[in-house]
């Protein structure tokens, strides 16, 4: 496995995600959204493997300005703007590979081999 989870130090489920795979013994990366973010390759992935832009949109982000405005764009553009403001994004983002999985949802994580 290569995990890599993408969140913030202040974030309480990107802690219990740590905290999940370090018990496990599971190596893992982790990503400061606020000091790196992710690549454009990175990012292109987790958008296919989490379903679509929406769902990787937080509607709790504290930029009320950016979220409203992206309520009215197409999502071709929804998703450039996301990439440029990924604050924006849901975490923890956790990866394996191509698979990726946005939130703590450890039953998902048991199925990865």
């Amino acid at each position: 496995m290569n995990i890599q989870i993408f969140g913030t130090k202040k974030c309480f489920d990107t802690k219990k995600a740590e905290r999940y795979f370090k018990e496990r013994g599971i190596k893992y990366q982790f990503i400061d959204m606020k000091e790196k973010g992710m690549s454009k390759g990175e990012f292109t992935s987790v958008l296919q493997s989490a379903g679509g832009i929406d769902n990787m949109i937080d509607e709790k982000a504290k930029d009320k300005d950016t979220l409203t405005l992206m309520k009215y764009l197409s999502d071709s553009d929804k998703t450039e703007k996301l990439f440029e403001n990924q604050h924006l994004i849901k975490t923890p983002v956790v990866r394996n590979g191509k698979k990726a999985v946005i939130g703590y949802h450890p039953e998902i994580w048991e199925e990865w081999d």
